[in-house]
């Protein structure tokens, strides 16, 4: 962005569009909907009530920045009386809102978690109390005054992977800045209406609320992407064309939504990927998936905001731009400097560190000098991540303490994660440096994966062999089911080399707990039939399942050959019309086995789904996919189903609790996203909830 376009706040520009505009949408969660006029008589209220309560220019504020309609008002409220807006996820453990507390030296803290054992000394209010009351206050404020541009206007903090938080500061000016660079690069219309699954306390979803406000664009918060399907009744309810995402979140929906993921997403203008770049196989996928829609990729920072942006549809066809992080922004100067802060001219085998000029950057890290000198040095602003530049694009190799020093070569994890991507046999990876097996090399790639059903190490080793230089290779493959990431979906490296020196005690090296949390629903296979012994295999494992009083009321029918499978399914399909029953699967499987219980047995229900779950894990440990259908189960005395499940021999007071549907993989499955928060461990008469995620995780 030009140094000399007119400095104006963001606050200054909602109110302008308030008062133009008052009928303008400008911010929405679920039912509730702020106009422009209605989100600035929320925010002169809520100044006015934090005025009273003697919040004074320069005071530090924290406050909650939870995904709804008054973290947008207080935010700007807070820019009204020329305070610093300090942000704290909304998920925040009490210790860490008391350490940022003290960091900032706070005046107030406004949240509406429990935190009275940790209100020692310290000025806690009801955000939600005053949110509700803002709108009904009497303004006795004095007019709104513009700032200095190099006022501290907020305060973003560090994930803290490396030690304690860090706060950059961003002055009003910077604010600006980033607004204006993430409007342009991003191609941010008026009428563009946002969907903003993103926690707000972080970097990018601040830069894009910003940049949507400031642009008179109407932004629509949700809580993550736990439920796709809280995405589409967004975009159904709000008409959404553009949609910020992480890159790992992307793939997220995608499993959840299965096949309905381009019919969503081809409704979107554009798709904006952020805190961390897309993959190559990705890019290339939601390119080819959405071609109507732009998609982007931007490198940022909290110290810099948005700063560097990729237009990956109009890279597309080009094999070696695609790989970059793009070009800077307008007014973005980026460099690539040694460890000493001295410019080198750098390709891919002489990286340094990358640096960035601009008004976007921070003034400094609140109360630590040393760091501050550290990572600002002669008007540049000095990051940890390893790059090079060509032709004005950035090529990003990962951050500085991740490249991998192998026998004196330096190897990129990321360009690893991007080749072996590649590999069909892959749902995801990582890399990352651990200690040489064979004690020579100092560090070896290893390869963190999460494998398909078409995974097979030798086939990958070649894959990666022809696609990189030998020393490259990973040498170890180890097989998770899911990668560790941080709160922004990014790749948590660190947690991978811890899963490296507990390798040998962890329940992934454990081949029945590694069956049961790698095994997908599989619904597409191939012509193969399963061989009849394979098939008396798996009705053994469902017969040895535990039942009720060992009263063993069950029945196994195995069905399979084709002829009989397609009555079944021309069966079941007539009467799920007829009946208004959901109905679908039966897709090629080579076998079923349907497996029925006694309507007597009150067991019955759970006897059935035990032994069910047997045939599907003692399937998937054999390479044979396996989905549970239930049709059956409501079609039982329903015609044409009942004749023909009466020829099949099945007793006629049997419900069919679970039909097992069979067959070697044509597709991977889709690995689904979990629910959180539904664990609970009882510790000493007391309740404590624990995250689910840290359980399903956990690998």
């Amino acid at each position: 962005m030009p140094e000399n376009e007119k400095f104006e706040t963001l606050l200054l520009k909602v109110m302008s569009i308030a008062d133009s505009e008052p009928d303008r949408r400008a911010v929405a969660f679920k039912k509730e909907i702020l106009t422009y006029g209605e989100l600035k008589a929320h925010l002169m209220g809520a100044a006015s009530i934090l005025d009273r309560m003697g919040i004074k220019a320069g005071d530090h504020v924290l406050f909650s920045a939870v995904s709804k309609p008054e973290m947008p008002v207080i935010y700007l409220a807070l820019q009204y009386l020329h305070a610093v807006a300090v942000f704290i996820d909304k998920n925040s453990t009490p210790e860490n809102a008391a350490f940022i507390y003290d960091d900032t030296k706070a005046k107030l803290f406004l949240t509406d978690k429990p935190m009275k054992e940790y209100a020692d000394g310290r000025n806690i209010s009801s955000l939600k109390a005053i949110y509700e009351k803002s709108s009904s206050v009497d303004n006795t404020l004095s007019a709104y005054v513009l700032p200095d541009k190099n006022d501290i206007s907020e305060i973003i903090y560090t994930s803290g992977t490396t030690g304690k938080p860090k706060g950059a500061m961003l002055s009003c000016g910077a604010v600006f800045h980033i607004l204006k660079n993430t409007i342009k690069g991003v191609g941010l219309l008026p009428e563009d209406v946002v969907l903003l699954p993103l926690p707000l306390n972080h970097s990018f979803a601040l830069r894009v609320l910003r940049a949507a406000l400031y642009n008179g664009s109407f932004t629509v918060l949700q809580n993550g992407f736990t439920f796709a399907k809280e995405l589409e009744n967004n975009m159904n309810a709000f008409g959404c064309t553009g949609i910020a995402m992480v890159p790992a979140s992307v793939q997220t929906v995608k499993k959840q939504m299965q096949g309905d993921f381009v019919r969503v997403f081809s409704r979107f203008r554009y798709l904006e990927a952020g805190a961390g770049a897309l993959t190559l196989e990705q890019k290339k996928t939601l390119v080819k998936e959405l071609p109507n829609t732009r998609i982007l990729n931007t490198w940022g920072s909290s110290e810099s905001g948005g700063a560097i942006f990729l237009d990956v549809t109009g890279e597309a066809s080009n094999e070696k731009t695609i790989l970059s992080l793009g070009k800077p922004a307008e007014g973005v100067e980026v460099k690539i400097t040694d460890n000493e802060g001295k410019e080198i001219n750098s390709d891919h085998d002489h990286p340094g560190r990358m640096a960035l000029r601009g008004g976007m950057q921070m003034s400094g890290y609140t109360g630590r000098p040393e760091e501050t000198a550290k990572t600002l040095r002669d008007g540049w602003l000095i990051t940890g991540d390893m790059a090079y530049i060509e032709d004005g694009y950035v090529y990003m190799l990962g951050r500085a303490d991740d490249i991998i020093n192998t026998g004196g070569e330096k190897v990129s994890p990321v360009e690893v994660e991007n080749i072996a991507g590649g590999y069909e046999g892959i749902e995801e990876c990582a890399c990352a440096g651990v200690p040489d097996p064979e004690g020579v090399l100092g560090y070896v790639p290893a390869l963190f994966l999460v494998p398909g059903n078409n995974y097979d190490e030798k086939e990958l080793v070649s894959y990666l062999s022809s696609k990189m230089e030998r020393y490259k290779i990973p040498s170890v493959f180890v097989k998770l089911t899911e990668i560790p990431r941080n709160r922004m979906k990014k790749i948590d490296r660190k947690k991978l080399k811890e899963i490296w020196e507990d390798k040998d005690s962890r329940e992934l090296m454990n081949p029945v707990i590694q069956n049961i949390l790698s095994r997908r629903s599989i619904r597409q296979f191939k012509d193969d039939e399963i061989p009849e012994n394979i098939l008396k295999l798996l009705v053994k494992t469902a017969y040895h399942a535990p039942s009720g009083h060992n009263m063993q009321t069950w029945q196994f029918t195995v069905i399979n050959d084709k002829e009989n499978i397609e009555r079944l399914k021309k069966a079941a399909a007539k009467a799920a019309a007829a009946n208004k029953v959901y109905f679908y699967g039966f897709e090629n499987p080579a076998a079923l086995i349907l497996v029925s219980n006694d309507s007597r047995n009150v067991n019955g229900c759970q006897d059935a789904s035990a032994a069910a779950q047997n045939i599907m894990l003692a399937a998937c440990s054999l390479g044979i996919g396996s989905v549970w259908l239930n049709p059956l189960m409501t079609l039982r005395d329903k015609e044409p189903v009942k004749s023909l499940l009466d020829e099949f021999g099945i007793p006629s007071g049997h419900i069919i609790w679970s039909t097992v549907a069979l067959g070697y993989p044509l597709a991977d499955g889709k690995r689904l996203a979990k629910k959180e928060n539904v664990v609970r461990w009882v510790k000493k008469h007391r309740q404590q909830q624990y995250d689910g995620d840290d359980i399903i995780k956990d690998g």
